[in-house]
């Protein structure tokens, strides 16, 4: 399958969901999975080996911050 046939696929059924389509890609669907792990608790060197990205810099560009509030650093410390 190559990566045009990922894009329409994703395309399709963002439309079908009742979404502007223009902004998804097959490229959606691999930060979607990165940030999920994330979220999940897999450490940065685990998803890198799975989507085989070569360096950190490069993964955490994939990796949304979908919960930017879910530890509150300021709570933590007594704020």
């Amino acid at each position: 399958m190559s990566t045009d046939a990922v894009s329409e696929i994703v395309q399709r059924r963002a439309a079908a969901a009742g979404l502007d389509p223009a902004p998804f890609s097959g490229h959606s669907m691999r930060a979607g999975f990165a940030t999920a792990a994330a979220m999940a608790g897999v450490e940065e060197r685990v998803i890198m080996r799975q989507t085989r990205h070569r360096s950190a810099t490069t993964v955490r560009r994939y990796i949304r911050d979908g919960e930017l509030f879910a530890r509150n650093l300021a709570a933590e410390v007594g704020l």
